[in-house]
C-alpha cells in the first residue's frame, strides 16, 4: 500500500514535467489586492518583546493572555500590562538562534482540552513546540549524505504545570517526549500546534527546509512534501492519551488516512512546504491552515483528512518548478487528486503569508465570518508587513485600512492570537530576526472617534433638534450657550406677550 502511494505521487509528480521546461511566469496574480473601505485601529498591549509569534487566552478563564516569543519564553498579559512573571521559560533547550533571521525556536503552544478537568489526564497538561539540539535518538528521520548531519531538531513535549501556581510550567519535572523529529535545515519547521474538536493534537511540520523541497534530506523524486513515508511538510494528529505508537508516547487515530499502510500513520494531510500557522474555527470545526509559499505563491487552505495540497508539484493553483522556483502555469484542480486553496495571492503583495483567525469578536462587525491575516513583510530588507482579511467563500482578498491616515503598518508581522471573547491580536517586531526588544502584541480595534467629531456631532444634532423644534412652534429668537441648552416652551400664560418664546432652560428666563 505505502508503494501504491509513492508510485501515484511519482506519477502526480511527473505528468506535467513536460510544463515545467516552459518560461516562468513572472506575474501569476496581476490583479492587486484592493484596500478595503474597513478601518480598524491597533491598540498597544505589551511591549519589549524578542519576536512573538503566537497568543491565546489563559485556560483558567481569568482573561489573562499568554505570548509566545521565538526565543523560548511565554509571557502573561493581564490586564492589559505583560507581567514580570513567566508562564514558562524554555530557552535554555533552544538551539542557539541566528539573531540576523532564524525559523527555529519556540513555535507553538497548546493546552490539553482537559487542561481544568481535575481528576483527567490531561488535568494541568500543556504542550510545546521546540527547536532543539541534536541530543536524541529521533522517532522520525530521513535519509542524509554521508558526513552531514542534521541541523537540528523538532520535538513535542508535554509539560505538568505548577501545583501551586496553573499558569507556570514547573520546569522542575521533567516533560514527557512525545515525539522528536530530525530536521535537515534551519528553516520551514512549520510549528504550530492545536487541539482540534476531536481533542486529538495536529502538529504542523514543514518540508526540512533549504528552498524548493529539495536538497540534503529532500525526496530526489518527488520532494517531502507528497512523500508520505517521512512526517515532513505534513501536518500530523496523534492523541496524547494514547500509547499505540512505535515509541509508546502517544496514540494514533484509528481514522487517520494512513494506518492501514500507504504512508505514516501520524499524517493526516500532506503536501505542505511551510504551515507556519493554523486555526481550528470554533463554529464550523474547520481547519485553516496558511502555507507560506516559495518565490511566487502565498496560499490558505482548508485541510482535511488524507488531502494532499500539492507541493512541490504546485504552489497555489500553478504547477511549480522546483528546478527553477518559478510557476510555469495556472492549473485549478489539475493535476486530479491535489487540493487548491480557498485564497492565494502573489509575491507582488509579500513574501510569507501568515495565518490567522475567523473573526467572531464584536468589535468589529463589518470582519465577523472573515478570515484576518498578514504577510510578514513586502521584502527582507525593512519591516512592512500587511493586514488582509478574506472571503473565504469567494477568495476575495482585502486589506484593511490601519487607521485614519491609512498609514503603513511599519512590522514584520510574526503572528496572530486571539481572545476568549474572540477578538484578534497582531504580533510583531521591526526587527527581521529573533533579535532586541522591539516585539509587541498589538490589539486590532475600531478606530476611535476623534474628540473634536464627536463634539462637532453633538452640536450639529442640537441645531437640528431645535430647527425642527422651532418649525414646529414658531420660535425665531435662539441661541447657543456652552452650558446652556434651549427649550421651548408651550402658549404663554394668561397676560403673557403672544406667540412662542425659546427660555434657557438654566435660567428659565427669555433671551
Amino acid at each position: 500500500m505505502r508503494l501504491s502511494v509513492l508510485v501515484a505521487c511519482v506519477t502526480i509528480a511527473s505528468a506535467f514535467s513536460d510544463q515545467r521546461v516552459s518560461a516562468d511566469i513572472a506575474d501569476p496574480i496581476p490583479a492587486k489586492i484592493a484596500k478595503s473601505p474597513i478601518t480598524v485601529d491597533l491598540k498597544s498591549v505589551a511591549t519589549g518583546l524578542l519576536a512573538p509569534n503566537d497568543l491565546m487566552p489563559a485556560p483558567d478563564g481569568s482573561g489573562r493572555l499568554l505570548v509566545v516569543d521565538q526565543g523560548g519564553k511565554v509571557g502573561i498579559i493581564e490586564n492589559g500590562i505583560l507581567q514580570p512573571a513567566l508562564f514558562g521559560d524554555l530557552s535554555s533547550r533552544l538551539v542557539t538562534l541566528n539573531a540576523a533571521y532564524d525559523e527555529r525556536g519556540l513555535l507553538g503552544l497548546a493546552f490539553n482540552p482537559d487542561f481544568s478537568n481535575a481528576g483527567s489526564p490531561g488535568f494541568h497538561k500543556v504542550y510545546t513546540y521546540t527547536s532543539e539540539p541534536n541530543t536524541g535518538p529521533a522517532d522520525f528521520t530521513v535519509p542524509l549524505p554521508l558526513g552531514t548531519t542534521f541541523n537540528h531538531q523538532s520535538v513535542v513535549n508535554e509539560w505538568q504545570v505548577s501545583a501551586q501556581n496553573p499558569l507556570m510550567i514547573d520546569t522542575n519535572i521533567a516533560p514527557r517526549q512525545i515525539m522528536r523529529i530530525d530536521e535537515p535545515q534551519f528553516n520551514h519547521n512549520g510549528g504550530m500546534l492545536a487541539f482540534g474538536p476531536d481533542k486529538n493534537l495536529y502538529i504542523a511540520l514543514g518540508d526540512g527546509g533549504q528552498a524548493n523541497d529539495v536538497g540534503n534530506g529532500h525526496n530526489p523524486v518527488i520532494g517531502n512534501g507528497q512523500d508520505t513515508s517521512n512526517v515532513l511538510g505534513k501536518i500530523l494528529r496523534v492523541d496524547v492519551g494514547g500509547n499505540n505508537s512505535a515509541n509508546h508516547q502517544y496514540g494514533i487515530p484509528a481514522d487517520n488516512p494512513f494506518v492501514g499502510g500507504g504512508g505514516v500513520p501520524e499524517i493526516y494531510a500532506f503536501g505542505f512546504r511551510n504551515p507556519f500557522r493554523f486555526e481550528f474555527d470554533g463554529p464550523t470545526g474547520d481547519l485553516l491552515a496558511a502555507d507560506v509559499g516559495q518565490n511566487k505563491i502565498e496560499e490558505i487552505d482548508r485541510v482535511v483528512k488524507g488531502g494532499n495540497y500539492g507541493w512541490h508539484v504546485k504552489e497555489g493553483t500553478f504547477l511549480f518548478d522546483p528546478v527553477t522556483g518559478g510557476v510555469t502555469a495556472n492549473s485549478p484542480a489539475l493535476p486530479a487528486g491535489l487540493i487548491d486553496p480557498l485564497a492565494q495571492y502573489d509575491h507582488d503583495e509579500g513574501i510569507a503569508v501568515i495565518g490567522g483567525f475567523i473573526y467572531h469578536g464584536t468589535q468589529l462587525p463589518g470582519l465577523t465570518g472573515k478570515y484576518v491575516f498578514g504577510d510578514f513583510s513586502t521584502s527582507f530588507g525593512a519591516p512592512d508587513g500587511r493586514l488582509f482579511f478574506a472571503d473565504l467563500d469567494t477568495g476575495l482578498i482585502q486589506e484593511l485600512t490601519i487607521g485614519l491616515n491609512d498609514r503603513r503598518l511599519g512590522l514584520f508581522v510574526k503572528g496572530f492570537g486571539q481572545d476568549a471573547n474572540g477578538e484578534l491580536y497582531l504580533l510583531g517586531s521591526t526587527a527581521l530576526g529573533p533579535d532586541g526588544t522591539t516585539g509587541v502584541v498589538l490589539e486590532i480595534v475600531p478606530v476611535p472617534e476623534p474628540a473634536a467629531v464627536v463634539l462637532l456631532a453633538i452640536g450639529m444634532l442640537s441645531v437640528i433638534a431645535y430647527s425642527v423644534a422651532r418649525r414646529r412652534r414658531g420660535c425665531h429668537l435662539w441661541r447657543l450657550h456652552p452650558q446652556r441648552s434651549l427649550v421651548l416652551l408651550p402658549s404663554p400664560a394668561a397676560g403673557e406677550p403672544a406667540g412662542p418664546r425659546c427660555y434657557d432652560s438654566n435660567s428659565d428666563l427669555p433671551f
